[in-house]
């Protein structure tokens, strides 16, 4: 079953990548969210409230189809801690039903092994985690003392995809933890990612020496070589205090729906466009999409800059090729690209076949552009 599932879920991404590729005027990731209210008070975090109720399911179910008939690939659901949601599993549900990818943002309290596998039956692709320390403390509760069972559970029972985020910045006393949490999560087989914590308006912190050590030191160099983790300039730049040259597509590539259902560029840029959903259309992603924003340059939301790097590889895949061989070379100086490389290089990207074969993958993955 689990091996099903991930060969599903491989599927269904290459789909969304082949769509993304056809076509730049759909969104490749949207986030909702179901409930403002959390049971956690970290002090650093501008997301949540303690008080709101939960979004009616009907409504939750309308947003999902509508975010499906703008052809939204992806959909992530995040809070608050989107397992207070009574109906969560029924959210999930619509998703994969509207042919979306489904992914979850937690903090992983609520969690249990007859949960996880609700999980699993309700067809979650993703779940992500962050913990921030390895002992909780009065900036946050998330914390591997607390949620070490959990991740055990999740590596035992989840037929989705696990990733773990451990963080580095200045509210973090113990730059150390972040070491600790990702290779506790790498020995339970889940996946792991380091994030940079950011201001309120989700701008730049520089990491200071220590925590720039600890983070180019969990970058781990035996990693696929398409994976973004190869090609993530924002991330570099953002550890070491330098700005991004980017152009970003939120409101049109990635949105951000809130609880009373408006459409925004990001958790941190809420209010710009603040369009009801309802009324948003392809004229909107389009005008959005182009708007230059001048929050980018030090921008630290990554899922913001994954879409932004796919729009890259449609537009320029030859020179994202180069950059991505260049950054794995970096980090292993021995490092040569495999020789199939070489040949997708020429089949899709020089040859004069190149044209057919990506009809013919769009056919193959029913990704329609």
């Amino acid at each position: 079953m689990l091996r099903w599932a991930k060969f599903s879920r491989r599927l269904r991404e290459s789909r969304m990548f082949a769509r993304a590729m056809a076509s730049k005027h759909h969104p490749i990731l949207a986030q909702i969210v179901p409930i403002r209210r959390c049971n956690l008070a970290c002090t650093y975090c501008n997301e949540f409230d303690a008080v709101s109720a939960p979004v009616p399911l009907a409504e939750m179910l309308r947003r999902v189809d509508l975010l499906a008939g703008l052809g939204t690939t992806i959909v992530t659901i995040s809070g608050g801690e989107p397992m207070l949601h009574p109906d969560l599993d029924e959210i999930i549900r619509r998703i994969r039903q509207r042919g979306a990818i489904a992914t979850l943002i937690t903090n992983g309290y609520l969690l249990t092994p007859d949960r996880i596998r609700s999980l699993n039956r309700a067809g979650l692709d993703y779940l992500q985690i962050s913990i921030d320390n390895v002992q909780p403390d009065e900036t946050s509760k998330k914390s591997l003392k607390v949620l070490d069972r959990k991740l055990e559970w999740l590596a035992k029972h989840a037929e989705f995809a696990v990733t773990i985020n451990s963080v580095l910045g200045s509210p973090v006393r113990h730059p150390q933890d972040a070491r600790t949490i990702a290779l506790r999560a790498r020995a339970l087989g889940l996946g792991s990612t380091v994030g940079i914590l950011h201001d309120g308006g989700g701008q730049l912190q520089a990491l200071a020496p220590e925590h720039l050590a600890i983070y180019r030191g969990l970058l781990e160099p035996d990693q696929k070589l398409f994976s973004f983790a190869q090609y993530d300039r924002f991330q570099r730049n953002i550890s070491e205090g330098r700005p991004n040259r980017w152009h970003c597509r939120a409101g049109g590539r990635f949105l951000y729906i809130c609880e009373d259902g408006l459409v925004h560029y990001c958790s941190q840029q809420r209010g710009h466009p603040a369009i009801p959903l309802e009324r948003y259309t392809r004229q909107d992603l389009e005008r959005e999409a182009a708007r230059e924003k001048a929050c980018a340059p030090y921008c630290t939301v990554s899922c913001v800059h994954q879409t932004a790097m796919l729009d890259a590889f449609r537009e320029n895949p030859r020179q994202v090729l180069s950059e991505m061989i260049a950054a794995r070379r970096e980090r292993d100086p021995q490092y040569r690209p495999p020789a199939i490389l070489h040949a997708l290089t020429w089949t899709f990207l020089d040859g004069p076949a190149s044209r057919l074969l990506g009809k013919v993958a769009l056919r193959f993955l029913r990704a329609r552009p």
